[in-house]
């Protein structure tokens, strides 16, 4: 499919169950399409709605309404309506997602923490592994800190491992969440390159860059969010 990624009047607002059920509108009618090599990057002021979208892209965040539809083993599952098993699947094999945070485990390695995703579709621990070194090579993590626990690391370290874990598989789509955050200038020149090396290969991916030299470098095209957003429209 030469468009995985499409968006289709998505709508989304959050109830505020402790001031008597007010109803907080986020987003609506969210639509777009990412193509297969493509890099979107959302653009719009912050709040307006970008991190929103992202995570109900991949099934974190329940949406009002519409359809986020994802070629899955060559058939469209609407992540919207999907049941909870499926959604795992498809972000197992199809879906994957970086954020600007890593979710650190106790007592895992660094280089096991990034090998962790091709473990789970079946490839041999000593091929993942050697997958993950190069990554975390790439990413010019020392390689005294590979065999730690990445909670004892600084922000920038963990965010390395963050992408690197991210980047190990070859999932067709990609949702990147100021993956960049953190860095410094040598690393963010090796996330555009890793970037771009996605795009090669026919990967769908959807970002945040807020470093505007970062965006200009990977994007394609900027979707603005704020065309999205309720308040605008009842402005």
């Amino acid at each position: 499919m030469a468009t995985p990624l499409v968006v289709s009047e998505v709508s989304k607002s959050f109830t505020m169950h402790l001031r008597d059920g007010l109803r907080l509108p986020v987003v609506a009618n969210v639509s777009f399409a990412v193509a297969a090599g493509e890099c979107v990057v959302l653009g719009g002021p912050s709040g307006i709605g970008k991190s929103s979208i992202l995570k109900m892209l991949y099934g974190n965040y329940a949406v009002d309404a519409g359809q986020i539809l994802i070629e899955h083993k060559d058939r469209l599952i609407d992540i919207a309506n999907a049941d909870p098993r499926s959604v795992l699947e498809v972000r197992r094999t199809t879906l994957g997602y970086v954020s600007q945070f890593l979710r650190t485990v106790p007592r895992v390695a660094a280089i096991d923490v990034v090998a962790e995703p091709l473990v789970a579709r079946g490839a041999a621990a000593s091929e993942a592994r050697e997958r993950a070194a190069e990554l975390l090579q790439k990413l010019n993590l020392p390689r005294d800190l590979w065999q730690l626990p990445p909670a004892t690391f600084s922000g920038g370290e963990q965010q390395r491992v963050n992408i690197a874990r991210g980047f190990i598989t070859d999932h067709r789509v990609l949702l990147l969440d100021e993956p960049t955050a953190s860095l410094d200038a040598a690393n963010r020149k090796v996330v555009v390159e890793m970037v771009r090396a996605k795009k090669a290969a026919g990967v769908a991916l959807l970002g945040i860059f807020h470093d505007e030299e970062v965006r200009e470098a990977v994007a394609d095209r900027i979707l603005d969010v704020s065309q999205f957003s309720p308040r605008k429209a009842a402005a």
